[in-house]
């Protein structure tokens, strides 16, 4: 049981890193490889982003929504995960 919260809890934390970089790589400019990992990790966290991105207000240039998803993922679902994944 235990191996199996710690791998949820890892991957949830690395989830969370990923939109990070992908955040703070959306402050530059990335160009030749950086462009490309910037996309594929774009690929894997966008849609996770993006649904509350429809549901946050227009705050001008300030985007909220991945730090909305970060607590999101951090407060609601690591905890309903984890004691699903206890129960197992």
């Amino acid at each position: 049981m235990t191996a199996v919260v710690s791998i949820v809890n890892g991957l949830l934390s690395f989830y969370s890193v990923l939109i990070l970089i992908y955040v703070i790589m959306s402050w530059f400019r990335p160009t030749g490889l950086f462009w490309e990992v910037f996309q594929v990790i774009g690929s894997v966290v966008e849609p996770y982003i993006g649904l509350f991105r429809r549901f946050m207000p227009n705050t001008g240039m300030i985007d909220f929504s991945p730090l909305v998803a970060i607590l999101v993922l951090q407060y609601l679902i690591r905890p309903l995960l984890l004691v699903v994944a206890s129960r197992l």
